[in-house]
Formats: structure tokens, sequence, C-alpha cells
């Protein structure tokens, strides 16, 4: 029980800082002490350490040497690294479950969520139903990682899509707000539909590609805000990680 406990209360406190770096609560370079995040989240000391080092391997913060860590800036060109990471992760585990031949309530699962999603969308960008989709997104991305089978690769992908740019949620959570962002939902629902489709038809290479292509959804949106309108990169607070 006592082990669960504080299984949980790291799991909060991972949570709670990775929500402050990202929501920019914390700025770039911003050093973080246990002490204070402890105050601040309500949780104790340990888990605190727990996250900070966690976070640490995922390279969201960095450790200094006088002590404690700091929230990394990171270039274009590693987020870009990381995006690319995640759509070959994902290619490969879709390429796999078609290789491989996956369960037929595998299938049903993840083809429900795709339907589900399809009564999200609307031609209408402004209408789409934005918070389900985000929800079911998360959810696709879950159940393809596993579908091959794989504990390894499904723990590199969960592993890959840490840092929050490489997320398959990447941009998701200010797209409400963006409709140019929007736009994208409808083209990446079309890319769901087309993996699932190829992994049915055992069609590996097929699902490899799509499942990368879709990836870089998060990379297009993200170049879009670095050339196209930059006054995006205040309004968006994850984007604050950015060195420009």
């Amino acid at each position: 029980m006592n082990d669960r406990k504080e299984a949980s209360q790291t799991l909060k406190a991972l949570m709670g800082i990775r929500n402050l770096v990202v929501g920019g609560v914390i700025a770039r370079g911003e050093r973080l002490s246990e002490v204070p995040l402890s105050e601040r989240l309500g949780i104790s000391r340990t888990p605190i350490r727990a996250a900070l080092a966690r976070l640490e391997q995922e390279g969201l913060l960095e450790r200094i040497p006088s002590g404690g860590y700091i929230a990394r800036g990171f270039s274009a060109d590693e987020v870009i690294d990381s995006i690319e990471i995640r759509g070959v992760l994902e290619g490969t585990a879709a390429r796999l479950a078609a290789e491989r031949g996956v369960e037929p309530r595998k299938l049903i699962e993840i083809s429900k969520v795709v339907e589900a999603l399809d009564a999200t969308i609307n031609p209408d960008p402004a209408k789409i139903n934005f918070e389900r989709y985000v929800e079911l997104n998360a959810e696709f991305h879950r159940l393809l990682s596993m579908l091959a089978g794989s504990e390894t690769l499904r723990r590199e992908i969960e592993r890959a899509t840490s840092l929050p740019f490489a997320s398959p949620s990447a941009f998701l959570e200010t797209e409400e707000a963006f409709v140019v962002f929007r736009r994208s939902l409808i083209g990446g629902q079309e890319q769901h539909r087309s993996i699932i489709q190829a992994i049915e038809m055992r069609e590996g290479a097929r699902a490899e590609a799509i499942a990368r292509e879709h990836a870089r959804v998060a990379r297009q949106n993200l170049e879009y805000v670095l050339n196209t309108d930059k006054s995006l990169l205040s309004r968006i607070p994850s984007l604050n990680l950015i060195v420009t």
C-alpha cells in the first residue's frame, strides 16, 4: 500500500512540475528547488525529488552544478528531431502490428476510437468538438503504441513523447484558440483512419509511412509559428522553452 501511495505521489509531482514548466509558469532557465515546489504542489519532498530526476532524464530539466535543476531551453532543431523520433517509433509500431497481425478485439477497440473521433470533426474548424478530440486523440496514440504487442516499443514511444513538443497532443492545448491549428485536425483524422486500414490489410510499409507522416502534423504547426506567425510565440506557453 505504501509503495502504491508513493508511486501515486511521484506521478502527481511529475505531472505538476511538468505542467508548471510547459505552461510557462516556470520560465526557461529558471531554477527549480525542492522546498518551493513541495509547498506549491502540496507534496512532500521525496516525490518531488524523484520527479525532478525523472524530468531530467526526459530532457525537460537540466541539473546545475550548484544544486537543483533549471528548465531547459530547446533549439528548433531539437524540437523537430524529437517529433521525427516519435514518428519513427510510431511508424515502427504500426508496421510491426501489420506484419505480426493484431488480435481482433484490439482492432475493434482502436477502430471504435477512430469512429468516435469522426463524430468530433466538422468541416468548419470552429465547430470541431475540440475537448473530445484531444481526449480521443491521446487514446488513439496510446492504443497504437501497444498494437505490435511489444512492451519495449511501447515504453520507448512513451519516453519519446515525454517532451511537450513531441507528444501527439503537441499544440492541441492551444488549438482551441487558433483556427489555423484546428484545420490540421481534419487531415490528422484521415491519417488515423488510414493507419488502421493499412494495419488491417497487413500493409506494413504503408502503415509505417502514414504514421510517420502523421507525426509531422506537430512539426508543421511548429514551423507555422516559427516561420509564418511569430506573434503566437508569446501566446503558446510551452513555446517559451524554445530558443529562437
